[in-house]
This record gives structure tokens, sequence and C-alpha cells, in this order.
């Protein structure tokens, strides 16, 4: 049974929409693919800062406090230097 020129074209278009759907589809899985790439590879590297961190903490945490001291002192000198000025005038 020889297919009719209306036969070959439903067909065709049928053909068409499926490769369109296909292709929407492939699009659609590698973007997935890509965005959960990034994603972990930001939570990657926000574990490794976090380790870090925390290696780097005790040492930090030791000079923090001795800068923060130095600058406390630092700030109440400037603090008394102002005061002083402002009870002359």
């Amino acid at each position: 049974m020889a297919q009719t020129k209306a036969d070959r074209s439903a067909a065709a278009k049928k053909a068409a929409a499926t490769r369109k759907r296909n292709q929407q589809k492939e699009r659609s899985k590698s973007a997935g693919t890509k965005a959960a790439a990034t994603r972990q590879g930001k939570a990657a590297g926000q574990a490794a800062g976090q380790a870090k961190r925390a290696a780097g903490g005790a040492v930090k945490a030791a000079k923090k406090v001795v800068g923060a001291a130095g600058e406390s002192a630092k700030q109440a000198g400037k603090s008394a230097t102002t005061r002083s000025r402002a009870g002359k005038k």
C-alpha cells in the first residue's frame, strides 16, 4: 500500500516534532549537569575554606588577640587626646 503525500507530510511533521523534543531534552539535561557541577564545585571550595580557617584558627586567634589589644590601646590614646583637645576650647 503506497503512502499518500498527506501521509508522508504528517509523518515528517511528527518526526520533526520528536527531534525537537529530544533536542530540548538533551539541552535541559546538559544544563542540569552543568549546574550540578557548579554547585558541587562551590560547595567543595567552601569546605576547603572552612578547613583552612579552622586549621589556622588557633594561630590567627592568638595574633588577633594581641593585635586587638594593641589597637584598643591606640584608640584609647587617640580618644584621650581628642577629649583633652575638646576640653581646652
